[in-house]
């Protein structure tokens, strides 16, 4: 049987993923997860960053699918 991730456990994998990585900002991006999809909100320093959290998001394990709605500085 597969495992099973709910949608707390995927948000906290996801600030944590954002917060180590050096070149995104987990201070200036919301997170709302909904049966594993993540819609990303916030503040991106450029589109570069906006990309690279999409990125992130998606291969962490149980996102289904990404809604970047970050505003390019």
């Amino acid at each position: 049987m597969g495992e099973k991730i709910d949608d707390a456990s995927i948000t906290a994998q996801v600030k944590m993923a954002l917060a180590l990585h050096r070149s995104t900002s987990a201070l200036s991006t919301t997170i709302a997860t909904k049966r594993g999809v993540i819609t990303v909100g916030g503040k991106a320093k450029n589109k570069a960053e906006k990309a690279l959290v999409t990125k992130l998001v998606k291969d962490i394990h149980g996102v289904k699918s990404v809604k970047n709605r970050m505003t390019v500085e």
